[in-house]
């Protein structure tokens, strides 16, 4: 590592000169100058990698030094060290972008510790995570060999996804490569508990099985309804529990967060069925008994999903709940916009229900986008891609102009996706679907060890318009290809976000709540 280069700028230099030799006998090259003017003449022909600035000088101020500083340069971290301990002069160096502010006098621990805060900050986190992973591996190791219940199974996914985001900032591919193999395993064995328990959960009157998506309004989301407050239920569609991690710090900007839970998309992990099951309260066998108008199967024409609000309505009449609510449904920037212009007449509702499809949109463009290929390669990019997009979406703009006023918010979505890696070959009929993490069809062949079958669709709640509908369901990062053009589509779809099948991040997804702060 190439040294370090100080300026330091003080009007009382002199009696800096023990602090000077303690960050040279450090390893630092420390410049030192007495006021502002010389200061912004040596940064325009020398390289600073830090300015250490004090705020009372004769001449031009510290700040207004800090001005100009930033003038020549805006990236170069400036440390405020100074007498006045007034907080205008504190709120004024924070809005010029100070990089740290010290009150003398100072420690010269104080001042190392502001530079290994601004130069090591990354190393030293990407050190100390490698070390901690190192000693979390075996504890998950223990954890996923244990035959974890679906609790133990969402804790687990919890903690990958926590590690997932610490070893994106790491910059260690070695470690990230031990990790990805760790979360591949822990796939693996999740496609297991699932095949072995899923026919269970969905069996009418089950006992033992998790909130899943046609429970979760009734278990999570009416028993945090506040009465004196307007309500809102937000659904993001497609949003996997790292996508919510990303971009819960900007909820946070506006709201406090009050409980962070998880719950279990059914399957298929689509949003024809899991959105379908989460506003009726039932399982899609069900859906298609009582509203057989409504409820389209794969292989029938027209919207899959065009009739939410009356689902909801009749979910809502089931529990004698007879609230007045508004349903809005946002699938293009007209629809964004017309939320934030109506927000505040969603007030006068007791319960709002919001759709927002930008995540699934996002999911199938980058598929068949090179541009959004490249922008959204793996599961990083995926998330910062995520966190760009909601930032400066509709959706955020519409809850800044409501954040002041007391509402409640429940957020959460339908099912997540995966990135998929493996090709599975499977053989059907012109009527089989067309989807790459599920079949719904009369004739498929395949290999039973490579997919979850269930041949009478009724045993996983799903319902069966041919006497021979089967369903089959891709595990882990595996994709289902025809045998026709076999090669290039597994070479079109690998390394694409896909979402129907059986994997953690399509299955367990998010629910939160937060409230004004």
């Amino acid at each position: 590592m190439s040294q370090i280069n100080i300026l330091w700028v003080d009007d009382e230099i002199e009696s800096l000169k023990s602090q000077i030799m303690f960050l040279e006998n450090k390893g630092y090259k420390v410049s030192a100058l007495t006021n502002g003017y010389d200061a912004l003449e040596f940064l325009k022909e020398q390289v600073v990698d830090v300015v250490l600035l004090d705020e009372s000088m004769p001449g031009i101020t510290g700040l207004e030094t800090l001005g100009k500083i930033k003038e020549i340069d805006q990236q170069i971290p400036v440390v405020m060290i100074t007498k006045n301990e007034a907080e205008n002069v504190m709120d004024d160096a924070i809005g010029s972008q100070i990089t740290d502010y010290l009150i003398k006098p100072v420690n010269p621990n104080q001042v190392l510790l502001s530079l290994k805060k601004i130069i090591d900050n990354k190393r030293l986190v990407a050190e100390k995570t490698t070390i901690a992973y190192q000693q979390e591996f075996r504890s998950l190791f223990m954890a996923l060999s244990s035959n974890p219940d679906q609790q133990e199974w969402m804790d687990i996914y919890k903690k990958l996804v926590y590690w997932e985001i610490e070893m994106s900032k790491a910059n260690s591919p070695e470690m990230l490569e031990v990790f990805n193999t760790q979360k591949a395993e822990a796939n693996t064995e999740f496609a297991k508990f699932i095949s072995r328990n899923y026919a269970d959960w969905v069996q009418p009157k089950a006992k033992g099985a998790p909130v899943m998506s046609h429970t979760l309004f009734r278990d999570k989301v009416v028993p945090n309804l506040d009465p004196e407050v307007s309500n809102f239920f937000i659904l993001i569609d497609n949003l996997r529990y790292d996508q919510w991690k990303a971009i819960l710090p900007i909820f946070q900007e506006s709201f406090r967060l009050v409980e962070e839970d998880s719950f279990y998309s059914i399957l298929p992990t689509s949003t024809q069925y899991s959105r379908n099951a989460i506003f009726a309260g039932m399982l899609p066998v069900d859906i298609e008994s009582k509203f057989p108008v409504q409820w389209k199967n794969d292989d029938e024409e027209g919207g899959k999903n065009l009739y939410e609000e009356e689902f909801f309505a009749a979910q809502l009449a089931r529990l004698k709940m007879d609230e007045r609510f508004s349903y809005t449904k946002v699938i293009n920037h007209n629809d964004g916009q017309h939320l934030v212009n109506n927000v505040h007449n969603m007030l006068n509702y007791p319960l709002n229900v919001i759709v927002y499809n930008f995540v699934d949109m996002m999911s199938h463009a980058r598929t068949e986008m090179e541009v959004l290929k490249e922008l959204a390669g793996d599961e990083t990019s995926y998330r910062s891609i995520t966190t760009s997009w909601f930032e400066h979406s509709p959706l955020h703009q519409a809850l800044k102009r409501i954040a002041d006023k007391k509402i409640n918010l429940i957020i959460a979505t339908d099912h997540g996706s995966v990135r998929v890696k493996t090709p599975v070959k499977v053989i059907g009929d012109k009527q089989t679907t067309t989807n790459l993490r599920y079949k719904h069809g009369r004739n498929l062949n395949y290999d039973p060890k490579e997919v979850l079958a269930f041949r009478d669709p009724r045993e996983a709640g799903l319902p069966k318009p041919n006497v021979n509908s089967s369903y089959i369901f891709a595990r882990a990062d595996g994709y289902l290809c025809y045998p026709n053009n076999y090669n290039y589509f597994v070479n079109y779809y690998r390394n694409t976000f896909q979402h129907g099948g059986i994997s953690l991040e399509e299955m367990i997804v998010p629910v939160a709540r937060l409230v004004s702060k």
